[in-house]
C-alpha cells in the first residue's frame, strides 16, 4: 500500500469513527429528550389531577340508544396483575404474546351500569376474545347471573360469533337470540382432571422422589409416585367434577328451553349428529337448538343494525364497546359512610410479598389486613380468596391478622371465588363467616412436601459426593447430588404431620367442630361449594355481594361504601405503560403479537416454570397446596 494509500484510509477511519460518536451522542440526546418530556408530562398530569381531585371520572360520551357490546379481551380472573412497561417491551422482543386479563367484577359492574343506563338499549354478547380457567365455572355463573338480571329489565340480548367454545357458549346460551357464523362450531366436552405421571421416568433415570404428605386424598404428589390415578383421586375428582357439568348442562337447557339431556346427548353424540347434516359442525349445533341462525359477519351486522340502528357511518350498528364504557364508570365508591374494605388473595400463596394479582404474598395480604384493622373508617374486612393454596408459613401469617382484626371487634367475612382449597381454605377458616359459590372448589386439608435427589443418576456417569461433618444432620449439606440423610427425612416428615395436625386444629377452632371429624373430611379431599356447606366447611352459599352484605350486618351498618384495598396505580404509571405499548406498536409490535414462534413459546414455558417453582418458598418447605385443583 501506497503511502497516499494510508494516509486516505486512516482519514477515512478517523471520519467514519467521527461519524459514529457524533451519531451515539445524538441518539442519547434525543433519549434524554424524550425523558425528561415524559417526566414533565407526567408531573403535568399529577398537578391536573391533583387540581380537579382524583375521584373525577374519565369524561367518556357514550351514544343514545346504543348497544353495549360485552367484547372482554383475555383471560378472566379475581384481580388483574398490573402491567409492567418494561416486561411488556421484554416480551415483545422475544414475540411473547402473554394474554391479557379481565376482572370478573368489572363485567359485573359494565352489565349492572347498563341495566339501568337510558343510553344503552341492549347487550351483544362477542366473546370470541374471552377466556377462562378451567376452574372458574364460578366466574361465569356469576356472570350469567347479571346477564339474566339485565334481560329481566326488558332490554334485549343477543350473542354473536364465529364460533363458541365451551365457556364462551355458557354465557351466550342465556342470551335471547344466538348468532353464528355459517362455517362455525361449539364443542361441548365437559369437564374432566387428566395428570401427567411420571414415576416410570424417574426409574429410568434414576431419580429418588421424596415425598412427605398427610391425607390419603393428597394427590398432588402422585404424578411422582404412580403411573396412574389412585381410586381416591378420581373418586374426589369426579364427585366436584360432576356438579361442575350438572350446573353447566342445567342453565343451558333451561336458558334455551331445551328437554333434559339434550345438552349431554349433544357432547355424547356429536360424531352421530354430523352424520345427519353431512359433516357440517354449525348445522348439527343449530340442529340441536344451541344456536338460532347461522350467518356470515355481513349478515349478523345487518341483523344488529336492523335491531339496535345504524351508527352515523351507516356501515356498523349504534354500540359502544365494553372497555370505552368500564372507562366511563367511576371507581371511586368512597362517599363519606363507614367502609366495608374488600382484601384480595388471588393466586399462589407465597413467603413474603408479591405483586398484585400474580400471587398471594402472605407479608402483602397480612399488611393490607394490618391496615384494615388500624383503619377507624373501616368497619367490616371481605376477604376474597381465589387460591389453590400454597406456603402453610405464609397463609398462618394471614391468619393472625384476620385473628387480630377479630380482636379489635371488627368482622371478618371469607368470600370464595372459584378455588379456595388448601392454604385457602386455613386462610378462610379464621372468619368470621363463610361464604362460598354452589361451584367453588374448597377443601383440600391437607400438607404435603416433595423434592428430588440424583445421586444415583450422577453415580450411573461417574459422578460421586463424600466428605465429612461434625454431626449426624451434616451430610444434608450434600443433598441433591448426594442421598438424603434419613434423618434428615424422618425430622421433614414429623413436620408434615406437625403442620397437618396443626391445620385441623385451626379449621376445628375457627369453624367450632371436633378435631377428629374435621380430619375425617380432610385428608387432603377436594369438595365443591354445596358439599362444603353440607360438611360445614362454609356458612353459606352466595356470591361476593351476599359476602359484603354479611359482613355490613355483622358490623351493624345499614349505610357503607364497599372500598377495594387494591393498590392503584397512578395516572403517571398508566401514562408510561400506555406509552410503552403505543411505541411497540409503532415499531410493528402488534403484528409480533399475532404470532408466536417456537423460541417465544419455549421462553414463556421456561417462565411459566420457573415462576411456578419459585411459588414453592415455605420457610418449613411444609406446603398446603391443591396442585389438582388449578
Amino acid at each position: 500500500m501506497s503511502e497516499h494509500e494510508s494516509h486516505f484510509s486512516v482519514w477515512g477511519f478517523i471520519k467514519g469513527f467521527a461519524k459514529l460518536i457524533i451519531g451515539v451522542l445524538l441518539m442519547l440526546q434525543g433519549l434524554i429528550g424524550l425523558v425528561v418530556l415524559i417526566l414533565i408530562v407526567g408531573v403535568m398530569v399529577e398537578v391536573t389531577n391533583g387540581i380537579a381531585g382524583n375521584g373525577e371520572k374519565v369524561s367518556v360520551s357514550i351514544p343514545d340508544d346504543a348497544a353495549l357490546v360485552l367484547d372482554p379481551n383475555g383471560v378472566l380472573v379475581e384481580i388483574a396483575e398490573d402491567v409492567n412497561p418494561l416486561e411488556v417491551l421484554r416480551e415483545e422482543a422475544y414475540g411473547i404474546n402473554e394474554p391479557t386479563q379481565i376482572e370478573v367484577h368489572d363485567v359485573v359492574r359494565v352489565i349492572r351500569a347498563a341495566k339501568d343506563d337510558k343510553r344503552i338499549k341492549g347487550l351483544v354478547l362477542d366473546l370470541g376474545s374471552m377466556g377462562a380457567s378451567p376452574s372458574s365455572a364460578s366466574k361465569l355463573h356469576y356472570l350469567v347471573d347479571e346477564i339474566t338480571k339485565f334481560k329481566e329489565s326488558g332490554k334485549k340480548v343477543i350473542a354473536v360469533g364465529d364460533f363458541y367454545s365451551q365457556d364462551q357458549y355458557l354465557l351466550a346460551a342465556n342470551a335471547d337470540e344466538i348468532y353464528m357464523n355459517d362455517y362455525g362450531n361449539i364443542f361441548i366436552y365437559g369437564y374432566g382432571a387428566y395428570g401427567t405421571y411420571v414415576k416410570s421416568l424417574l426409574e429410568k433415570l434414576k431419580i429418588t422422589s421424596h415425598v412427605f404428605r398427610v391425607g390419603t386424598f393428597k394427590s398432588a404428589v402422585e404424578p411422582f409416585l404412580r403411573d396412574d390415578m389412585s381410586p381416591e383421586a378420581k373418586e374426589a375428582n369426579t364427585a366436584y367434577l360432576s356438579v361442575l357439568w350438572r350446573d353447566y348442562v342445567s342453565v343451558i337447557e333451561k336458558a334455551r328451553d331445551m328437554k333434559p339431556g339434550a345438552v349431554e346427548n349433544y357432547a355424547n353424540n356429536l360424531n352421530t349428529l354430523l352424520e345427519e347434516v353431512d359433516g357440517d359442525l354449525g348445522k348439527a349445533a343449530m340442529k340441536a337448538g344451541l344456536v338460532d341462525e347461522l350467518l356470515s359477519r355481513a349478515e349478523m351486522n345487518d341483523k344488529l343494525k336492523e335491531t339496535f340502528g345504524a351508527a352515523k357511518d351507516g356501515k356498523s350498528f349504534r354500540k359502544v364497546s365494553f372497555k370505552r364504557y368500564l372507562t366511563s364508570l367511576d371507581k371511586d365508591n368512597d362517599d363519606g359512610d363507614p367502609n366495608v374494605v374488600v382484601i384480595t388473595a388471588a393466586g399462589a400463596i407465597i413467603d413474603g410479598e408479591a405483586p398484585t394479582g400474580r400471587a398471594a404474598g402472605g407479608d402483602t395480604i397480612a399488611a393490607q389486613l394490618r391496615k384494615a384493622r388500624e383503619d377507624d373508617k373501616i368497619k367490616a374486612v371481605v376477604l376474597r380468596i381465589d387460591s389453590p393454596g400454597g406456603s402453610a408459613f405464609a397463609s398462618d401469617i394471614i391468619r393472625d391478622e384476620i385473628l387480630a382484626l377479630k380482636a379489635d371487634g371488627k368482622p371478618v367475612v371469607a368470600s370464595m371465588g372459584s378455588l379456595a382449597a388448601s392454604g385457602g381454605y386455613w386462610i378462610a377458616a379464621a372468619a368470621d363467616e363463610i361464604w362460598a359459590a354452589p361451584t367453588t372448589i374448597t377443601g383440600s386439608i391437607g400438607i404435603f412436601g416433595y423434592f428430588n435427589t440424583f445421586e444415583n443418576t450422577a453415580a450411573e456417569v461417574g459422578v460421586y459426593v463424600d466428605g465429612v461433618g461434625t454431626t449426624d444432620l451434616a451430610p444434608i449439606l450434600a443433598t441433591g447430588l448426594g442421598p438424603l440423610p434419613a434423618n434428615a427425612a424422618d425430622i421433614i416428615q414429623q413436620s408434615t404431620e406437625n403442620g397437618y395436625d396443626r391445620f385441623l386444629t385451626i379449621v376445628g377452632e375457627g369453624r367450632h367442630l371436633d378435631k377428629e371429624y374435621v380430619d375425617s373430611i380432610g385428608q387432603g379431599r377436594v369438595w365443591i361449594g354445596e358439599k362444603a356447606l353440607e360438611l360445614k366447611l362454609v356458612d353459606k352459599l352466595g356470591d361476593f355481594d351476599d359476602a359484603t352484605a354479611a359482613a355490613a350486618k355483622l358490623a351493624g351498618l345499614e349505610k357503607y361504601d364497599v372500598v377495594d384495598m387494591k393498590q392503584k396505580r397512578t395516572t403517571f404509571e398508566m401514562f408510561m405503560s400506555n406509552l410503552s405499548e403505543t411505541m411497540i406498536a409503532k415499531f410493528g409490535g402488534e403484528k409480533q403479537r399475532q404470532t408466536e414462534g417456537a423460541v417465544a413459546q419455549m421462553v414463556r414455558a421456561a417462565e411459566k416454570q420457573a415462576e411456578f417453582f419459585a411459588e414453592f418458598n415455605d420457610p418449613n418447605a411444609a406446603y398446603a397446596r391443591c396442585l389438582t385443583c388449578e
